[in-house]
C-alpha cells in the first residue's frame, strides 16, 4: 500500500448555514451528492489535535479511503492511502511516531456527512467548489449533534471572485462560519494559539515562542519521513535551527547546564537531517549543471549521478533510524518539556530585542572583513551568522514594522546570496573528490566544464555580496540604534 502525497493551497472559506438558507442560483452544474462516513483518530490527550492535524477513515460507497491531514501557513499537506483497515494502517502510524510518541491511536469521533453543492462556472471556466454539508455526529448508534457547514474553494478563480461568492451566500442566509475542522468543531476542541500582550515578560513570552517552533518540527516530521519533497525535511531543519536560536538568544536567563545538554542533542538531530539535506542540494545542483552542458558531455555526467544518489540513499536511511529511536523520541519529550518550563536561572529579565541586537552585534564584528577578498570560509561563517540573527529578529520583531520587514528582507537576499556560493563551493569540493578517482578523458572534462562554471558563480557572488553587506548593515543599525 503507497502513501499518495498532495500539497492543497488553502484558498477556501468556511461558512455555516442559517435556518432561512437557501442556495443562490450560481452559474455552473451541480455537484453529485454524496454520503460519506469518517472516523476520526487520535490519542486519548488528543495529540494530533492540539498540532491541527487530523486523521481519519473515509467510507464512501463501500470504498475506505484514510486521511491524514496536515495544516501548513498557507497550504494543507495531504497523505492518502486506500485499506479496508478498521485501524490506522502501519504506514500512516510511522508517519505519526513522532506526533503520537508511544500513545496509541484510538477513534475519538464519527460523523456522517451528506453532501451537495454546485460548480460555479463563468465563461467555461471552472470559478470554484461550493459544498454544502449536514453533518450528524454519531454517538455508537444514536445522533448525538448536527452540523450544517458550506465550503467555497477556488479552483481556477481569484480572491475578488471568491468574495463575490461568498458575499452571495451571505445575502442568501449564510453567516461566518468556523475555521477548525468539522471534527473539532464536533468535540468542541479549541487549537488557537495564544496571544500575548506585549508587556508579557519575556521568560513566559519564551515558553509560547518555543511551543511555536516545536509544533512546526513537529508537523514537519510526517513529510520528513515519508521522503517525497525535499522541503519538508528542509522546513524541519529550519523549526530545529530557530528553536537552537532562540535558546542561545536567551543563554543568559537559562541555567547552563540545562542549555548545553538540550544544544548537544539538537545540535546532534540538526546534523542527521543536515546530512540529508546538503545531499539533496547537491543532488539538484548537479542536475542542474548537467542540463547545461552539450548534449555528448552531459550524458557522460549524468552516469556519474547514480553514485551521489546512493549517498543520498544511504543518509537517508541512517536518518529514517534515528527518527524511529529512542533517543529522538526522548529528545522530543525534552523540547516539550523546555516549552512548558525552561530551565530559567536567577537573572535580570531581558527582552527579545536586546537578545536579537546582542545577535547583530556578533554579526557585524563576524563581518568585519565582508569584502570581495572573503575567504569561503569566512562567507560561510557570515552566513552562520546573518542565520542566527534572523532568527532572533523575527522573533523579536513581531508584529514587523516596516523598518523591521526591510531589515529581514535584507537578510534573507544576504542568505540567498551567501547560500548559492556555500553550494557552489561544496559541489565543487565533491567534483574534485570525484576527480582524483575519474580515469576517463571525456568524464574529466566534462566534471571540469562544470568546475569553470562554479568558480565563475563563486566569483559573481563575492563581487555582489559587498554591496549588500553594506546594506544589511545600514539596515539593522536602524532597527537597533548602533
Amino acid at each position: 500500500m503507497e502513501c499518495v502525497l498532495r500539497e492543497t493551497p488553502e484558498r477556501e472559506v468556511k461558512l455555516k448555514t442559517g435556518h432561512s438558507f437557501r442556495l443562490p442560483s450560481f452559474p455552473g452544474e451541480p455537484l453529485p451528492p454524496r454520503l460519506f462516513t469518517s472516523t476520526y483518530f487520535d490519542t486519548v490527550d488528543f495529540k494530533l489535535a492540539r498540532l491541527g492535524v487530523t486523521l481519519r477513515r473515509k467510507t464512501e460507497q463501500k470504498r475506505v479511503t484514510w486521511q491524514l491531514k496536515l495544516p501548513r501557513r498557507a497550504t494543507r499537506l495531504d497523505v492518502e492511502m486506500n485499506s479496508g483497515r478498521s485501524s490506522p494502517p502501519a504506514p500512516l502510524e510511522d508517519l505519526l511516531f513522532a506526533l503520537i510518541r508511544r500513545e496509541p491511536l484510538t477513534a475519538i469521533a464519527k460523523l456522517r456527512t451528506r453532501r451537495s453543492g454546485i460548480r460555479v462556472q463563468h465563461e467555461d471556466k471552472s470559478i470554484a467548489d461550493v459544498d454544502i454539508d449536514r453533518v450528524r455526529i454519531l454517538n455508537a448508534r444514536r445522533v448525538a449533534g448536527h452540523l450544517g457547514e458550506i465550503t467555497v474553494e477556488l479552483r481556477s478563480g481569484k480572491g475578488k471572485e471568491l468574495t463575490a461568492i461568498v458575499k452571495a451566500l451571505r445575502e442568501a442566509g449564510a453567516h461566518d462560519g468556523d475555521s477548525r475542522p468539522t471534527v473539532f468543531q464536533a468535540l468542541n476542541l479549541n487549537i488557537s494559539e495564544p496571544r500575548l500582550p506585549e508587556t508579557t515578560p519575556f521568560s513566559e513570552r519564551l515558553k509560547t515562542i518555543l511551543q511555536k517552533q516545536l509544533r512546526d518540527i513537529l508537523l514537519h516530521d510526517p513529510g520528513t519521513r515519508l521522503g517525497k519533497d525535499p522541503e519538508e525535511l528542509h522546513q524541519m531543519r529550519v523549526g530545529i535551527r530557530r528553536f537552537r536560536a532562540l535558546l542561545r538568544a536567551a543563554r543568559v536567563i537559562l541555567e547552563p547546564a540545562w542549555y548545553a545538554s538540550l544544544q548537544e542533542e539538537l545540535r546532534w538531530l540538526s546534523a542527521m537531517l543536515g546530512t540529508v539535506r546538503d545531499q539533496d542540494v547537491l543532488l539538484e545542483q548537479l542536475y542542474a549543471e548537467a542540463r547545461g552542458l552539450p548534449s555528448a558531455e552531459r550524458k557522460i555526467f549524468e552516469r556519474l549521478l547514480p553514485t551521489f544518489e546512493a549517498h543520498r540513499s544511504e543518509a537517508r536511511r541512517q536518518l529514517l533510524n534515528v527518527l524511529r529511536s529512542d533517543r529522538y523520541l526522548d529528545l522530543l519529550d525534552r523540547l516539550e518539556q523546555a516549552a512548558q518550563t525552561p530551565g530559567l536561572r536567577e537573572a535580570p529579565e531581558s527582552s527579545l530585542m536586546h537578545l536579537a541586537a546582542q545577535e547583530f552585534k556578533q554579526l557585524i564584528r563576524a563581518g568585519k572583513r565582508g569584502t570581495a577578498d572573503s575567504s569561503d570560509h569566512e562567507l560561510h561563517q557570515l552566513r552562520i551568522y546573518t542565520k542566527r540573527t534572523r532568527y532572533a529578529a523575527e522573533l523579536a520583531l513581531e508584529p514587523m514594522r516596516k523598518p523591521a520587514i526591510r531589515f529581514v528582507r535584507q537578510t534573507k537576499r544576504n542568505l540567498d546570496i551567501l547560500g548559492r556560493h556555500q553550494d557552489a563551493v561544496v559541489t565543487e569540493e565533491r567534483l574534485r573528490q570525484l576527480l582524483q578517482t575519474t580515469r576517463g578523458v571525456k568524464t574529466a572534462f566534462a566534471i571540469g566544464q562544470i568546475v569553470e562554471r562554479l568558480r565563475t558563480r563563486r566569483h559573481k557572488t563575492k563581487v555582489i555580496f559587498p554591496r549588500e553587506w553594506a546594506k544589511l548593515k545600514k539596515r539593522g543599525r536602524e532597527i537597533f540604534a548602533l
